[in-house]
Order: structure tokens, then sequence, then C-alpha cells
């Protein structure tokens, strides 16, 4: 039975983004967590359209690792195709936005779980459950992975599903560049052209940028590259072109770019254009599994692919199927969507369950953070306070009995030993940020979540 509609196949890893905008890496002082790597953010993305969508990789049997997972099953993916390598440690890239056209980035990879993905990890019933597989680039870069994705692409032309390529090259994930060289998007090389091509023709959809096209067809004229795909794979090929939106080309290759099927664009202002490749790809694989017109389909990842450059991270950015909706029918009304009030409303309350707290019709608080009034008690002493709170914390955690919904407010300062007993019991926690008695409001600074 098909209950999946999209197995992706790949990357998995955590993204930490520089929280200082327009700064070098070296100057970045505190950073956002996200998950990442394409196809986790492909996968992210179209369960937030609507599709059933699910990950074929391996994290690590460490705290990424199981970020990774918790936010996978928040997003809405299946994770019965993520195994747990108890050897390897999760990847990690380091990003920042530096301004419109520098975004630097760091790979640690090496070694990384999801390199370590094999033959034995792809489930044969798993693919059965899907109507398409899509893999990425650089999990063909190595025999190990090249051998688990080719497998997966072999069951998906069993089972009758559809298989779908980003060629999302890297070049230093290809070993043709250095490890400072993780913003480098092209670099010539016989070797990778020659691997790719071997592979095109297991797949009905191919999507890249022209320089993408140019390393899978081994020329730099996108024409000349573009033709040389078409010569060994009867794909639709997809080639992504910046600002000047994307074009589909379902047979032979015109004599212009401008001669393919088009979808409407939007003028929107670039503010981060990490991740935009993965947003594209999700609206894509929306209208294509839809069986939506190209020009429809394109037109749906170009919005996407539009709210992802206006906002900070990968798939945090990405939109819900609500939101794409109201997009497409109101328009762009200012050209930086991360600030227009009623997108990013729709944003936050349609995507509330793909954050730490689930999304629950009820929550009980317990709130206990009472600081000053207990620190005006004859006889108090932090010892005494921090007691009282512990006992708090033992009646929420007796009161909870393993029901969801149940948490506590509680501050770092009386209440830390509770504060610190609470994580990983089951119960959210909620911390005040507040000055005692400030007027007006004043907010304590470096508290967490």
């Amino acid at each position: 039975m098909k209950n999946l509609d999209v197995i992706t196949i790949g990357r998995a890893g955590v993204d930490l983004y520089g929280a200082q905008i327009g700064g070098r890496l070296e100057d970045m002082g505190s950073f956002e967590k996200y998950i990442g790597g394409s196809p986790t953010n492909i996968a992210c993305g179209t369960a937030r359209l609507g599709l059933k969508s699910g990950l074929i990789t391996r994290v690590g049997d460490e705290h990424m690792g199981r970020f990774i997972r918790e936010q996978l099953l928040r997003e809405g993916v299946d994770v019965t195709g993520v195994a747990t390598d108890p050897e390897r440690l999760t990847a990690l890239v380091i990003l920042g936005i530096r301004d419109e056209e520098q975004f630097p980035l760091i790979f640690y990879r090496e070694n990384c779980a999801d390199m370590a993905l094999s033959e034995e990890d792809i489930d044969e019933a798993l693919i059965a459950r899907t109507r398409s597989v899509l893999a990425t680039g650089t999990h063909l870069s190595h025999p190990r992975t090249r051998a688990a994705v080719l497998k997966a692409l072999e069951l998906a032309r069993k089972h009758g599903a559809k298989t779908a390529l980003d060629i999302d090259y890297r070049p230093n994930l290809w070993g043709v560049a250095g490890h400072g060289e993780g913003e480098s998007r092209f670099v010539e090389s016989a070797e990778v052209t020659s691997s790719l091509m071997a592979t095109l023709h297991h797949f009905d959809l191919i999507v890249g940028t022209e320089e993408e096209f140019h390393i899978a067809g081994g020329s730099t004229d996108t024409i000349t590259a573009l033709r040389a795909v078409r010569n060994v794979s009867d794909a639709t090929l997809v080639c992504k072109r910046g600002a000047a939106g994307a074009v589909a080309f379902e047979g032979d290759i015109p004599d212009s770019l401008d001669d393919g099927q088009t979808g409407p664009g939007f003028p929107i202002e670039v503010f981060n254009v990490l991740g935009a490749g993965d947003g594209f790809f999700s609206g894509l694989m929306k209208g294509w599994l839809d069986g939506e017109s190209w020009p429809k389909a394109l037109e749906y990842a170009n919005a996407c692919g539009a709210f992802a450059v206006s906002r900070h991270g990968c798939t945090p950015a990405y939109p819900s199927l609500t939101e794409l909706e109201f997009f497409l029918k109101r328009g762009v009304k200012q050209p930086d969507l991360r600030n227009d009030a009623e997108l990013e409303q729709i944003h936050w309350s349609t995507n509330r369950h793909t954050r730490s707290l689930p999304d629950w019709p009820d929550y009980r608080v317990f709130a206990f953070d009472h600081r000053m009034q207990l620190e005006e008690m004859p006889g108090y002493t932090r010892e005494k306070g921090g007691a009282f709170k512990e006992l708090c914390l033992s009646a929420a955690t007796q009161v909870q009995d393993g029901r969801p919904g149940y948490g506590i407010l509680c501050d770092d300062r009386i209440g830390r030993a509770a504060l610190h007993a609470a994580s990983g019991s089951g119960l959210w926690i909620g911390r005040p940020c507040e000055w005692p008695g400030s007027r007006p409001l004043e907010l304590e600074p470096q508290l967490g979540p």
C-alpha cells in the first residue's frame, strides 16, 4: 500500500546559523540551531505542503542525532528509514549570512553518520510504500552511499515509484575543493561528471542550477550541458536560473533556455540563499506528485524558493500549504517577506507543531517562579527557596504521571536545581525572562527556551 508520497535519501545534519547578520563566521557570537541537509530539508518542506514524507539516512547515537529524529517527528516526517549509527557523529554545518552575495559555510562531515549509509539500510518494504524516491548528489560521491542510492532507485522502479535527482553539487563534498570552500558551487571535474552521467538514466526528474547542469553535462555552456544530459536520460530537466526563475524541458533541448516551460516568479528581497533550492524542490515535488502542469509546479517551486530566500534558516523558512495558497492568491505586498505581518502570522500559526512544544489542545502550567515574593519572606535563604521549588517540581511530576501537556514555569536563580532536575522529565519547561519588579519591563539576558 502506498501510504507515503516521497522518500528522500542522503544527508542529515545540524545547521548552526550565525545569529549576527552581516558578519564573517569569524565574528559570530551566537548561533541558531536547525536541522539541515538537502534531503532532510526537502522531506520537511514537502511535509509542510501536505505530502506524506519519509527520510532514509543515518544519524549519530548522541544529542544531535536525537535532535534530528525528534524534529523530523515534529515536522510529520516518517523516520522508519532513519538509522542510528553508534560509531559515528551526526554531521554539522556552520553557516552565516555575510551579505546578499556571500553566505559562508563550513561542513563538518569527516566520517559522519549519514555517509555510512549502506545497501543494508535500504528496506524494500519501505520503498514499496512510497510514490516517489528523491536522491541528492552528495550520496553519489562515495562507493558505499552510491550503492545504497542505486539500490533504492532500483527498488523504486520495481515498485512503480517515480524517481528524482537534486544534483546538489557541493565541490568540497566531492573532494575537489578545500574545507574552507564550503560556499563554492562549481569546480570543473571530469571525474564528477563521469560519475553523475553514469546514474542519470535512473531518474524521471532531474533538477539543478545552471552550474549543476554544467558539472552533470560536462560543459560550461548550459545548452550543451543540458543536451549532454538529455543524451543519457529521458527525465524532465528543470534548470534553476536564480532571479530569472526556472525552466522545464520534457523533450529535446531548444537553442535557448527561454524556450522551455516556465512558471511565474516573485519579485522579493534576497536575505538568505542557503536552503532556497531545497524549498524550491519541495514546491516542485508538490506540483509534480499532484499531477499539475509544469508551469503550475514551477509556480509552487518559485514561491517556496521565495519564502526560503526571505528568512533565516532553511527548514524553518519553508511555508505550510495554507501559507503557500494564501501567498499565491494575494501576491507580494512587500519584497522583504520576513517582515510581512500577514505572512508571518500565518507562518507562525500553521507551523506551531514544528516547534519544540507539541501543539497540544490543553496546556497545564504549574508556575512557581515568584522570586521577589519568596525573597521578601522572613527567614528566606536561597537554600530554603531552592528546596521549596524542588518540592513543587515533585508535586508537578506526580500530577503529570506521564500525561502530555503538563509543564512548569521555573526561574534559573532560586530554582536552578529544580530546573535542572526537570530537564528530560517529560514536563515542558518555561523560564521567566524579566527582572522581578522592573518598570518598565527589563529582560534578563542569556536565558534559553
